[in-house]
């Protein structure tokens, strides 16, 4: 059995505990969060839904009304707080309820309220993001997740894999590597130190 039967088979494991449970996956930008997770699901089938964190970016007119345009991505460009309600909500849905997510899209940096549904007859939700295993605004997260695992990436793929989305979704090379070096990589070096409040650490190999 190879890693990715072992992830398989454990997130099987959760499922078969009963009534929903909900799965996090946690990581620096880049190491395969959003992979693993659509892997996951596809293995598992109808009762399995993603709801990635990424819904919960605050919208681009708020960013720059806070003058916090030029870091999006950091901790504070999140609305960590409806995340963790929705995470509540997921957990406490009243029988026959099916529940909204918000879903962002990369193809016009804005998230779209409303975008996922989950049924009641999820049993599973995998959420993934950079932030589960934070303290501050975002430490009830880790208290609604039935397990979290932190991925822990080859870092010369995940440089590799950041340059080439920001130059895919419009910057030039020279901003891209701007861009990691001033946000991403503070923002990888902030989620590491996280990483002991996993369940299980996930090698993720080039």
């Amino acid at each position: 059995m190879d890693s990715s039967d072992d992830h398989i088979a454990r997130a099987r494991a959760l499922l078969a505990r009963g009534g929903r449970r909900i799965l996090g996956l946690a990581g620096p930008p880049g190491s395969g969060k959003s992979t693993l997770a659509e892997r996951l699901a596809r293995e598992l089938g109808e009762q399995t839904v993603m709801v990635p964190m990424d819904g919960f970016h605050l919208a681009n007119e708020e960013l720059a009304r806070l003058g916090r345009g030029g870091r999006k991505g950091a901790p504070d460009t999140f609305d960590a707080a409806g995340y963790i309600s929705l995470l509540r909500r997921l957990r406490a849905a009243a029988p026959g309820e099916t529940v909204y997510a918000p879903r962002f899209n990369r193809d016009i940096e804005e998230a779209i309220a409303g975008a996922i549904a989950v049924p009641p007859d999820v049993l599973l939700v995998i959420t993934e993001g950079n932030y589960l295993l934070l303290d501050g605004p975002w430490a009830a997260v880790r208290g609604l997740l039935d397990e979290a695992w932190y991925l822990k990436p080859d870092e010369v793929r995940r440089q590799r894999w950041l340059l080439e989305r920001h130059m895919r979704f419009g910057r030039t090379r020279e901003a891209a590597l701007a861009w990691i070096a001033a946000t991403d990589e503070p923002n990888a070096r902030l989620i590491a130190s996280s990483r002991s409040r996993a369940d299980l650490v996930v090698g993720m190999g080039g």
